[in-house]
């Protein structure tokens, strides 16, 4: 699936999961392309689709942008890159040894998911050549036909996390800072949010800041990974900021539970529950805790993770 927006802005599904529910996507300027984020190895082929369809060679991709790298954002990204001859890779400083070398990521990855689930979603990760990787310090420019991709710092998901500015669009292409919108829940209302809060690096004051730095550029939409275009940003950012601090509420409260896993796990979909039915969603309690469930429960275990480095 392949959804145009105006600017030379595309999502691809990459297929990762469920239908709509991670997106790369592709900026066109001049005859010339980027990919922003690219999905797991299993993407690959989608996005060369994507390409064949929009009438662009192989050889016109400049760049593979990756706002971080977890492998859902950039599992793909080596075996990707051997298919586009002339694309170089943009990483924060922070990520780049895991794409030199995935060993430490597959490693992390493997703990939270198991091998199995690991093999399955997203296959045996390719190294990117450390030759073909450019360092995206804070205000790196990526510039694409002479058009700007000013790359931000944005911890607080990830501290290897930046978000991309596009002038032209006004829009951020925030990777995972700017939360989860998934469109099952749109409603009359606009879109729905929460933040993700996914292991091993969540910072809640961080990830608050980088949205105010984000709001400072005035943007008009934002390309989520998580999936794709919304718009009516502030109100996003108001339900964000909620969320975030109701979250931490839900970790403190239950940090010395014997049960603490299940007790987090359950107070959140109770939060994301009540918060569907407010802003008008059709689903069922049951159904907004299915479509959630892989979020509640990375979430839960990003927050534990917070917790246990707030005692050490």
């Amino acid at each position: 699936m392949i959804e145009d927006y105006a600017d030379g802005i595309s999502a691809i599904d990459t297929g990762f999961f469920r239908p709509r529910f991670d997106a790369s996507h592709l900026i066109v300027e001049g005859g010339r392309a980027a990919f922003v984020d690219v999905g797991t190895n299993h993407s690959v082929p989608r996005l060369l689709d994507a390409l064949q369809r929009k009438n662009l060679g192989v050889d016109a991709v400049d760049w593979v942008i990756l706002t971080h790298v977890h492998l859902d954002h950039a599992g793909g990204a080596g075996a990707l890159m051997r298919e586009l001859p002339n694309a170089r890779a943009v990483l924060h400083p922070r990520g780049v040894r895991h794409m030199v070398d995935p060993s430490q990521l597959i490693a992390g990855a493997t703990a939270v998911y198991g091998v199995e689930e690991i093999e399955r979603s997203y296959g045996t990760l390719v190294p990117v050549p450390a030759e073909r990787i450019v360092t995206a310090n804070d205000g790196h420019v990526v510039e694409l036909a002479g058009r700007e991709l000013v790359c931000i710092d944005t911890p607080g998901h990830a501290r290897h996390h930046f978000s991309v500015w596009d002038a032209r669009s006004r829009a951020f292409f925030p990777g995972d800072t700017f939360g989860l919108s998934y469109r099952e829940f749109d409603t009359e209302r606009g879109a729905f949010i929460l933040p993700t809060t996914t292991p091993v690096q969540f910072e809640p004051d961080a990830l608050k800041t980088s949205i105010e730095r984000m709001l400072s550029y005035h943007p008009q939409q934002m390309f989520l990974t998580h999936y794709s275009r919304v718009t009516d940003v502030p109100r996003l950012a108001r339900d964000l900021y909620a969320q975030i601090d109701a979250m931490v509420e839900i970790a403190l409260a239950h940090g010395a539970d014997e049960n603490r896993h299940v007790h987090i796990m359950d107070d959140l979909a109770n939060l994301y529950v009540s918060r569907a039915q407010a802003h008008g969603c059709t689903q069922t309690p049951a159904q907004v805790r299915e479509l959630l469930a892989m979020d509640i429960e990375l979430n839960a275990q990003g927050l534990e993770v917070w917790l246990d480095k707030r005692k050490s």
